[in-house]
């Protein structure tokens, strides 16, 4: 089952990193985890019992790296926060 939190709460929260960027539920290899991934950085953040959990030391980074360009956005490495346009 997909996280669900009311929309407007989804729209205000971002990413604890640096870059602030919004989140999007599920991860994206399970659109219905219990997580919601960074659109910039990719870090995926739980959500345990309905409250989501945004502490960047209990995110779990992606196996790319922390890159992530679906949304066609540029390319930003969580570990060292340099960023490349494509």
């Amino acid at each position: 089952m997909a996280v669900e939190l009311d929309p407007r709460l989804l729209e205000i929260l971002a990413c604890p990193s640096a870059d602030h960027a919004p989140l999007r539920v599920g991860t994206p290899d399970n659109p219905d985890a219990q997580a919601l991934t960074c659109t910039a950085c990719g870090r995926q953040y739980p959500v345990v019992d309905g409250v989501p959990v945004l502490l960047v030391d209990e995110a779990v980074m992606p196996p790319d790296g922390g890159i992530d360009t679906s949304d066609g956005g540029s390319d930003v490495r969580a570990m060292d926060g340099a960023t490349s346009e494509p």
